[in-house]
């Protein structure tokens, strides 16, 4: 069993780092451990637990900005957001279900496990990063101690044009391997009015490509595409999708409502002799589009198969 260094502060962060420089001994970083499943075990005997650093320390929803500790849980973040009708707009992936960690709430969109620091540690975004962008592009700065015992900080509370190393572009995606994060400051954005989710059924592979490459270089402001083979489909718990009974092939729209309802009947008009076309309203679309999100059709079989996550160029 691995030795745990728990420290209460970031003064304590910086002393435990500096003690392991010293000894030469390597250190696993970590806050709730939710992904310690991803990729190969730590080669470490010793453990900086970082869950102390916890908790919401600034948040201005008139300036669109949140800091707090790398362990603060999404759930707080969630709950704190939700209060003021905002949202981290790269939808983060909950790999509980995926990992065997306990499951959030698919109806409202609770994220039940992990914390913050992990998010942007694996810089885990979602399906409207195709408009938002990813973790990284919603991360503005960070306080951390570096592998040689040495405070540093980048980055801050506003959005400028600045000279040197943009190192929280460096640092989301590192999975801790870089430097450990004392404090992390983050974008947010007011939550979309209305969602909601065209849906193609019955679409084969290839044409199911083709009906996505349409909406996605329209103009309709595509936030999510998807596209579910039938035996997936199947393990929805959308009625809608689960009924169709074969493929479907998914595209979101979300902003004010005439808006959405415009670009709903664009996009329905779009797929149009492709094969039957439904759609869904807000709440089924925040339960379907968390299903896509958190990989939750493949839960359960990770015993049989590895699921790869790759992130390529749209024309890709």
């Amino acid at each position: 069993m691995s030795e745990v260094l728990k420290p209460q502060t970031p003064d304590q962060v910086l002393d435990a780092v500096k003690w392991a420089v010293s000894e030469e001994k390597p250190l696993e970083v970590r806050a709730a451990g939710s992904k310690a499943a991803l990729g190969r075990p730590m080669q470490t005997a010793r453990v900086l637990d970082l869950s102390a650093l916890s908790g919401v320390t600034f948040y201005d929803p008139g300036e669109l900005i949140m800091v707090c500790g790398p362990a603060t849980p999404m759930a707080e973040i969630d709950a704190a957001l939700v209060g003021a009708n905002q949202e981290l707009a790269f939808e983060p992936m909950d790999l509980g279900a995926l990992l065997g960690s306990a499951n959030g709430d698919g109806a409202t969109g609770t994220t039940a496990t992990g914390t913050i620091g992990g998010v942007i540690a694996a810089n885990a975004s979602g399906p409207r990063r195709i408009k938002a962008g990813a973790a990284r592009d919603h991360f503005l700065g960070f306080s951390a101690v570096s592998g040689r015992g040495e405070v540093f900080k980048s980055g801050g509370r506003v959005m400028k044009n600045v000279t040197g190393f943009d190192l929280s572009k460096l640092m989301a995606g590192s999975f801790g391997t870089l430097a450990v994060m004392t404090e992390v400051t983050l974008k947010v954005l007011p939550r979309p009015e209305k969602t909601r989710t065209v849906l193609l059924q019955g679409a084969d592979d290839v044409a199911a490509v083709a009906a996505l490459s349409d909406a996605l270089g329209s103009s309709h402001e595509v936030a999510g595409a998807a596209h579910l083979p039938a035996g997936v489909a199947a393990r929805s718990g959308v009625d809608f999708v689960t009924g169709a009974g074969t493929s479907v092939t998914a595209v979101r729209v979300e902003g004010p409502g005439p808006s959405v309802e415009h670009r709903c009947k664009a996009l329905r008009d779009l797929f149009g002799g492709r094969g039957a076309v439904e759609e869904l309203h807000s709440r089924n679309s925040r339960t379907f589009w968390r299903e896509v999100r958190d990989a939750r059709y493949f839960a359960g079989d990770l015993a049989d198969r590895q699921v790869w996550r790759i992130s390529v160029a749209p024309m890709a």
